[in-house]
């Protein structure tokens, strides 16, 4: 069940993360793991095993950053807080596209690891976009633990500060789908805009309006760019 703990914050004290040095989706290895809440009991096993947690969307107060934990198991996800001084470092989903996957044989084979290597090597994809995995695999290439497995879906996050243009973002959903249909997975990409996170799909498809995930709460937007 993915639950939540309750905000160790006043409502009239949270704001929209200006801090630029953490952002949605970016991975950090905590030095610990404060408890605000009933935190679900397979937590501090999951922390103990992988010191990691995924930055999420959500207003937060000065000096705390929202966060995930992941579990052992697909349903074992936990939202909660930490402080910024507890961050020792930060794994961004660009920085993991950047150099080939360092693993073992068994799981390099994945197909969600053999549709990521084709993507590097695919030059004419992305161009010169800012692009990274998310999700299992960017959680595993961050960590070293084995999170991914043969059913994951590719997860990917494109940073795109500046306007998109309709047709360049079909192209490249085209591109992305034809290196699904080649290891048979799922590839869901998101583009990281100033309104928020919106998917590139939705986009793709020249719908009026689209979902932006933003730290305030989602909301439908005509232009993400448009602010």
């Amino acid at each position: 069940m993915r639950v939540c703990a309750a905000a160790p914050f006043a409502p009239e004290d949270a704001l929209v993360a200006d801090d630029l040095r953490w952002q949605a989706h970016d991975i950090v290895r905590l030095q610990r793991l404060e408890s605000f809440d009933n935190e679900p009991a397979w937590v501090r096993a999951a922390f103990a095993r992988a010191p990691f947690a995924v930055v999420r969307r959500a207003q937060a107060a000065a000096g705390l950053i929202a966060v995930g934990l992941r579990g052992a198991a697909r349903n074992e996800r936990y939202g909660t807080w930490t402080r910024s001084d507890d961050i020792e470092a930060v794994f961004r989903p660009e920085a993991l596209s950047s150099t080939p996957c360092a693993l073992a044989a068994d799981r390099a084979g994945l197909p969600v690891f053999v549709a990521l290597d084709a993507l590097r090597r695919d030059t004419s994809c992305f161009g010169s976009l800012a692009w990274g995995p998310t999700g299992s695999v960017g959680f595993e290439l961050a960590t070293g633990k084995p999170t991914a497995t043969a059913t994951s879906d590719l997860d990917l996050l494109i940073r795109i500060p500046n306007y998109f243009p309709l047709d360049e973002a079909q192209r490249i959903q085209a591109k992305l789908d034809e290196h699904a249909a080649r290891t048979s997975i799922r590839i869901d990409a998101q583009l990281e805009t100033p309104a928020g996170g919106v998917a590139l799909a939705e986009y793709a498809s020249g719908k009026a309006r689209v979902m932006a995930r933003h730290a305030s709460g989602p909301r439908l937007v005509v232009d993400p760019w448009a602010l």
